[in-house]
């Protein structure tokens, strides 16, 4: 059950890998994340969906600072009324900027300087090196492919124990309970804490990793496609064990996937990303009974149904996906979607809250 705290949250998050070299010796870069404000509640699930390519998998290495972001910032636990105070400084911040310095530069530089005592104290970005790490043992990762995630010439005992070693948590005796007690919490024996990741199948290996991943009791767990190379049958199981440790622990879960049948299972809340952007983002039914962005209602479409008497109208994406090195100016999936206009050529609109929690990004929509 999700609270109203906000447990992380990102502001203009980015993520621009630099292209170095190449045809005629050509820079630039690939905007992988270009721009994220959203936020996870405390004990929730919010989904990141999209084609492969959107941004979805960085985004989640961005937030555990497993990849160091471009730009933007990463707020974790911050007090909601430091929040409403940074929502002030910002709008007012925007408002000096737009009028120019002149005589209000004094102005600036206060409300400036109160913005960065806030990032000090809560952005992810503004922490000295062992603070970072130390906030860091409140986030892990779940990662998609069970068998490159396992270092296949380590023990079970010592990759699930390692976390706590490296941040000097438990030694000796207490770690081995430890380790036995992680085993049994993801419904695997004792004993198999003396074998290697090559003695167990693909299932197995999925509950050593999500082990791994809660022995330092985090508070945010980053699911990367956690089923996505399970059979379907493993893949339910993996599914009611991480909402059932979800349950018991009061985790709060970023789940990364491309199978919205799973989103839709595991999700409180849900964000579509297209090349580096989220078009929308909504509690899970609204989305999927009430999906308003051309882009969602694609995806939603071609959820496969089992039943083949079922007719369904699936919609056809026009064109490739353009190139995250060179995205298209103005509304990034214009050049795939029927309904654009001329100003979608030109003006990117605005992630708009339409009511209900229900965000869009889409001029025909929101009517910007």
């Amino acid at each position: 059950m999700s609270s109203e705290e906000i447990l992380v949250e990102t502001r203009g998050l980015q993520k621009h890998f630099p292209i170095r070299g190449g045809l005629l010796g050509k820079s630039g870069s690939i905007k992988a994340v270009d721009g994220l404000n959203f936020y996870i509640r405390k004990g929730e699930t919010l989904g990141m969906v999209g084609e492969s390519g959107c941004g979805k998998t960085t985004t989640g290495r961005c937030i555990l600072h497993l990849t160091k972001p471009t730009g933007g910032y990463i707020y974790w636990k911050m007090p909601a009324n430091e929040r409403s105070k940074l929502d002030q400084l910002e709008a007012r911040l925007s408002e000096l900027e737009t009028e120019g310095a002149g005589q209000r530069s004094h102005e600036r530089s206060e409300v400036e300087d109160e913005i960065e005592a806030i990032r000090r104290q809560y952005a992810l970005e503004r922490q000295p090196t062992e603070a970072l790490r130390q906030m860091r043992k409140n986030m892990q990762i779940v990662f998609q492919d069970p068998y490159s995630s396992l270092n296949p010439r380590m023990l079970i005992k010592d990759i699930v124990a390692e976390p706590l070693l490296v941040h000097g948590i438990l030694s000796g005796e207490a770690l081995k309970e430890r380790a036995q007690a992680l085993m049994e919490t993801v419904g695997l024996n004792p004993e198999h804490l003396y074998r290697y990741p090559h003695e167990f199948s693909g299932g197995q290996r999925q509950r050593i990793g999500v082990a791994r991943a809660l022995a330092l009791n985090p508070e945010l767990v980053v699911l990367d496609e956690p089923t996505s190379a399970l059979d379907v049958s493993v893949q339910a199981q993996i599914l009611n064990m991480l909402n059932d440790l979800q349950s018991r622990f009061g985790l709060t879960y970023m789940f990364i996937s491309h199978d919205l049948s799973t989103v839709r299972y595991m999700c409180d809340r849900v964000a579509v990303m297209y090349l580096g952007k989220i078009v929308e983002m909504a509690p899970k039914t609204e989305l999927f009974e009430n999906p308003l962005h051309p882009y969602t209602e694609a995806l939603l479409s071609v959820i496969p149904v089992p039943d083949p008497k079922v007719k369904r109208n699936k919609l056809t994406l026009s064109g490739e996906i353009p190139s995250p090195a060179n995205p298209p100016t103005g509304c990034r999936f214009h050049t795939r979607c029927k309904y654009r206009e001329a100003r979608c050529e030109t003006t990117e609109p605005p992630l708009i809250d339409i009511g209900g929690g229900h965000l869009v990004a889409c001029h025909r929509v929101c009517g910007n």
